[in-house]
């Protein structure tokens, strides 16, 4: 269902011509941690489109460090919501066994 309203969602904004972060993008430059942001979601809902278009916002260094620092403020903010270790929260998401 929700992937239903997404892809029609994107269909009417083609047809306006422009998606709503295109029309941003000429207001102001995006910066790495927004450009960041836009990348982890997209790849999280595997949108390719997205994906492309944020990592076109920044440099792909600036996009690696993005992306390096949102990993470690969702697992420092995983780690308080759970009263573990950061270390222990990043093991279990990438499904490796306790250390």
């Amino acid at each position: 269902m929700i992937d239903r309203l997404r892809k029609f969602w994107r269909a009417g904004k083609r047809e306006e011509g422009e998606r709503p972060q295109a029309i941003d993008k000429r207001k102001r430059p995006h910066n790495l941690f927004e450009a960041a942001a836009v990348y982890v979601a997209a790849c999280a809902e595997d949108d390719r489109d997205q994906m492309d278009e944020a990592a076109g916002w920044v440099s792909p260094e600036a996009l690696s460090f993005g992306v390096s620092e949102l990993a470690c403020r969702a697992v420092i903010a995983l780690a308080r919501e759970r009263d573990e270790s950061p270390r222990d929260v990043a093991r279990t998401l990438m499904g490796l066994p306790a250390a």
